[in-house]
């Protein structure tokens, strides 16, 4: 057994691996299937599971490839995919290394449109609420598209005939291609950075869906919504929408008519401007008309031919308007005077030299009063006191000491009041009336009315 040629797990994959890769079956292989467990890494790259009802194979689709596809893959899509199978040595499975890939059953430029419009729909926009209005008379119209294409004429030709006086701004751009939708953004871009132009005219002529497409992409739609300029799209297309379309603020069915939406035509204009200047000469004739009537009718009234009436009765109603004041004035006056007359007899009833004597003679008689009921007091409560004292000095211990009583005291000088606070031998402290003494208790006798 020593002799047998065992492999390693690794030598045994690269065997295997080699095999699939040897195999011209295996190099551009076609497959359909359904997606699951679809990751996109922060690489770029795309992780995905081919499955049908029986089996399922792994599958990668690299950045380089995975930026070819027009829509976005999700799980439970159904795809066509073309590639290469091989064994991914890491983990020893096979695997598919996917080149290409479109949806099965609807094309893959209608799924990316139908995805894209889905997504800015949601986002609101494609909302009328956010479109601006088309400036009725610009100034500067800018147009974004291919300068040798059949729409730059048109747009031109259309402008120079209807809207002379109107300065056109060219901004080249690639409208096909790769390459396009970058172009048409940066032009828009381009135009709102410098503010050259009051409307924008974007789009381009005819052309299949992949000629188009450009006007599909979301760099362009979003290029548009930003846009502070308003914008008209053209696309040269009249039964079908591109997303363009959607997002521009209005929508031109052809690059021609995109140009008449964009100016109005100065043969309309000049018809208008004549209609307006007639209706003023007719206005302002009719009223000089009516003004040189008043004015003819003023100079023939009475007034005006006779002046001097109006002053005349004038100066009599101010003669009456002048009696009428100066009574009024003198009725004001005699009032005035009643009133300070009134004012002056009882400023004189209330001056503050007769309060004052008033005050002083109040003060006065109170000062009296004060001094009277202090008398008064002080000898009541001199009374009272006398009489309190008396009582003190009748119910003073000391009067009882004098009457031949005393007062015992233990060594703690608490009044021994009960034979229950001494003990035989304990000395005590006697007080008379005129001092005191100290004794030793010999024995103790105990009982009441003892003599």
């Amino acid at each position: 057994m020593t002799n047998v040629p065992y492999l390693t797990v690794k030598a045994l994959t690269k065997y295997i691996k080699r095999k699939f890769d040897a195999d011209p079956h295996l190099t551009d292989i076609y497959v359909k299937g359904e997606i699951s467990n679809f990751k996109r890494h922060s690489s770029g790259h795309l992780y995905f599971t081919l499955k049908d009802d029986k089996a399922r194979i792994m599958a990668v689709m690299f950045t380089s490839a995975a930026r070819t596809i027009r829509f976005i893959p999700e799980d439970g899509m159904n795809v066509l995919v073309r590639g290469s199978i091989t064994v991914y040595e890491s983990s020893g499975q096979y695997q598919i290394y996917v080149q290409e890939m479109q949806p099965d059953g609807v094309g893959e430029l209608f799924l990316a449109y139908e995805q894209l419009k889905t997504k800015l729909e949601n986002e609101g926009l494609f909302d009328t609420n956010r479109k601006k209005v088309i400036p009725e008379y610009p100034k500067r119209i800018a147009i974004i598209t291919s300068p040798t294409g059949a729409a730059i004429r048109d747009i031109i030709t259309t402008i120079k005939r209807r809207y002379p006086i109107g300065q056109m701004i060219v901004l080249p751009a690639l409208v096909q291609g790769k390459q396009a939708g970058m172009s048409i953004a940066s032009a828009i871009d381009k135009a709102n950075k410098l503010s050259i132009a009051d409307v924008l005219i974007v789009g381009r002529g005819g052309g299949s869906i992949e000629e188009l497409w450009a006007f599909n992409e979301e760099i362009v739609a979003r290029a548009i919504a930003n846009s502070k300029i308003p914008i008209i799209s053209a696309v040269g297309h009249e039964t079908d929408f591109t997303i363009a379309d959607f997002v521009a603020d209005i929508r031109a069915a052809t690059p021609t008519a995109a140009a008449e939406l964009a100016v109005p035509h100065i043969e309309e204009l000049m018809e208008r401007l004549l209609n307006r200047k007639n209706r003023l000469f007719r206005g302002m004739s009719t009223i000089v008309k009516e003004q040189r009537s008043k004015l003819h009718n003023l100079e023939q009234s009475y007034i005006f031919r006779n002046p001097q009436k109006l002053y005349e009765q004038k100066w009599q109603y101010l003669d009456r308007v002048q009696e009428r004041l100066i009574r009024s004035q003198e009725i004001i006056i005699n009032k005035k005077r009643d009133k300070l007359q009134k004012l002056d007899r009882k400023l004189a009833t209330h001056h503050p030299a007769m309060k004052l004597e008033i005050s002083k003679t109040k003060l006065k008689h109170l000062k009296q009063q004060l001094q009277q009921s202090m008398v008064t007091m002080l000898k009541e409560k001199s009374a009272t006191f006398s009489n309190k004292i008396a009582t003190l000095d009748a119910l003073s211990p000391l009067n009882i000491l004098r009457r031949g009583y005393s007062v015992a005291y233990t060594e703690d000088n608490v009044v021994v009041k009960s034979t229950s606070q001494v003990q035989q031998g304990n000395k005590i402290k006697v007080h008379v009336a005129d001092g005191r003494y100290y004794c030793t208790v010999d024995f103790i006798e105990e009982g009441e009315n003892l003599g």
